[in-house]
């Protein structure tokens, strides 16, 4: 395979004045890392997300930066030639500027990530753009933005009403104004999304956030139906059912286990006949039984 060059945030806003769609993928660990980059994805969003899918939390808000950390340094090590933006949790920005610079630097610094992501639009203008200064790369995020899915009073689509409409554009302005290289929309209406996109000239990333946004961007466990119980979603198109070929698989071995089918005779390691005999004794497969010392040391096909 060859060589395959990262992103730069110059070449993501490239992307978007010539047209050319950007592909973002969640990952969360090594392997899921490295098959996203063996596949051309061309950004990997470590996100706090992984607090749902991979930790099992009902919010993103229990995910601690550590948790952040450990899974980007993890991903890092798996696509070490793709652009890895990792998110910042829940309270660890919104906190001044000095404390949120000290929990930026940690997820690029220990993490190896090239950019964080933030949630917020004009209320966090101040901290996005002394991050910027700083020199790390910030990725916005407004529309439903889950670490304030309380205060939000739910999962719903964002920028139904005219007010709200516009505070997301203004969001979106502010942000850029604050030096943000790029913003995800997630679950906003079609249209206000390409509105919104059409008035900046930094790229954005869409979430349920219709056609009109310069990338799109699915978590992993979504795109490969990777849960159990899987939940539909509407702005989710999945391209496997991994979840119930796992599911298959195990209660095969398991069935395997049982049944004694596995392993077999050619999983097993043998020893030389007289050694069994000068160890255990003579008699080994004359004795049978599953307890012999010859029958276990060469594998006994029981299948």
């Amino acid at each position: 395979m060859p060589m395959k060059h990262p992103l730069t945030i110059t070449k993501l806003k490239t992307m978007k004045q010539s047209g050319e769609p950007i592909s973002m993928l969640t990952a969360y660990d090594y392997p899921s890392a490295k098959l996203a980059e063996e596949a051309g994805i061309d950004v990997i969003l470590v996100g706090d997300s992984l607090g749902n899918v991979v930790l099992g939390y009902d919010t993103t808000i229990p995910v601690t930066l550590d948790d952040m950390v450990y899974h980007t340094k993890a991903v890092a090590r798996g696509a070490a030639h793709t652009f890895i933006v990792a998110d910042m949790p829940f309270a660890t920005y919104r906190i001044g500027k000095e404390a949120t610079l000290r929990n930026a630097a940690r997820l690029m610094q220990e993490g190896g990530a090239q950019a964080v992501k933030m949630e917020g639009g004009a209320d966090i203008a101040e901290e996005v753009s002394a991050l910027v200064r700083a020199g790390i790369p910030v990725l916005g995020h407004i529309g439903l933005t889950p670490q304030s899915v309380h205060q939000l009073g739910g999962y719903r689509v964002q920028g139904k009403q005219e007010r709200e409409a516009q505070s997301l554009i203004e969001d979106a302005q502010a942000l850029e104004a604050a030096g943000a290289f790029g913003i995800v929309l997630e679950l906003v209406t079609e249209p206000l999304a390409e509105a919104v996109t059409s008035k900046l000239s930094i790229p954005t990333i869409g979430i349920g956030a219709g056609r009109g946004c310069d990338g799109q961007v699915l978590v992993f466990h979504d795109l490969l139906q990777y849960a159990s119980p899987y939940r539909e979603k509407r702005f989710v198109k999945t391209y496997a059912d991994l979840g119930t070929t796992i599911r298959g698989a195990i209660g095969a071995y398991v069935g395997d286990v049982k049944s004694r089918a596995f392993p077999e005779q050619k999983h097993a390691f043998p020893m030389e006949q007289e050694l069994v005999q000068r160890l255990y004794g003579g008699g080994g497969e004359r004795d049978g039984g599953p307890d012999s010392a010859s029958s276990v040391v060469k594998g006994g096909d029981r299948s």
